[in-house]
């Protein structure tokens, strides 16, 4: 299959921490006409390095140099030669084939194509996770004259030149909430899209609801009254 007219360079970061089991489920399945894929590990005690290899040799394992998602994030869109950065989960939730989908709109005019799991109604998950991404989103949504449906997809694109209106090497860029509302202040052009969410295939997450919950609200809280 080769690229799509039209499209630029696209490289595709995927951050992981002890995620064996679930790679053969998302890195076979990335489009081949991708033209980077970087794989930022978290320190994994398992095989996922070798097992990333194993599945696609021509990716990029890069050791992120401190802790948490955001780190990683920051340091794998650092790290890209890409024109354009697509995030994509490492837990098989978020389907590689919707890459397409989220690099239209961006070929199209817009900045940064958004994910959301509940664009076209509610996906299937746990109450407490539902609850809490819809609050998450109605707060951001209040704070920031928003319409964003979901504060916390995994799968996104956006045009690397934005970068600098992102402030990716501020300490307290984290993850996908402080992208998003920053995406507001700063004035670009969002276009959200929905996108399947298939629930972790394997394990566990790394990060509590309750401790994730925690952080995501005091990410937007300090984002709005931050300069």
């Amino acid at each position: 299959m080769s690229k799509p007219a039209g499209y630029p360079r696209i490289s595709v970061i995927i951050c992981t921490l002890n995620e064996e089991m679930n790679l053969p489920h998302v890195l076979p399945k990335i489009p081949p006409w991708v033209d980077e894929v970087i794989l930022v590990d978290g320190h994994s005690t398992d095989n996922t390095i070798s097992r990333a290899r194993e599945l696609l040799p021509a990716i990029r394992v890069l050791s992120q140099p401190d802790k948490g998602k955001g780190n990683a994030m920051r340091y794998g869109i650092q790290q890209a030669t890409g024109e354009i950065v697509v995030m994509l989960d490492a837990d098989g939730s978020t389907d590689p084939a919707d890459i397409p989908r989220f690099v239209d709109p961006l070929i199209e005019g817009y900045d940064f194509a958004k994910g959301s799991r509940f664009l076209e109604g509610r996906p299937v998950m746990p109450r407490l996770r539902y609850v809490g991404n819809k609050m998450f989103a109605s707060l951001a949504n209040l704070l920031f004259c928003t319409r964003y449906t979901d504060m916390c997809a995994g799968l996104n694109a956006f045009w690397r030149r934005i970068l600098p209106h992102l402030d990716p090497s501020c300490s307290s860029f984290m993850d996908e909430p402080t992208l998003f509302v920053r995406l507001k202040k700063r004035g670009l052009k969002v276009k959200e899209v929905h996108q399947l969410d298939r629930g972790r295939i394997c394990g566990r997450p790394n990060e509590r609801s309750f401790s994730q919950g925690w952080r995501i609200l005091r990410t937007i809280v300090s984002e709005r009254f931050s300069g």
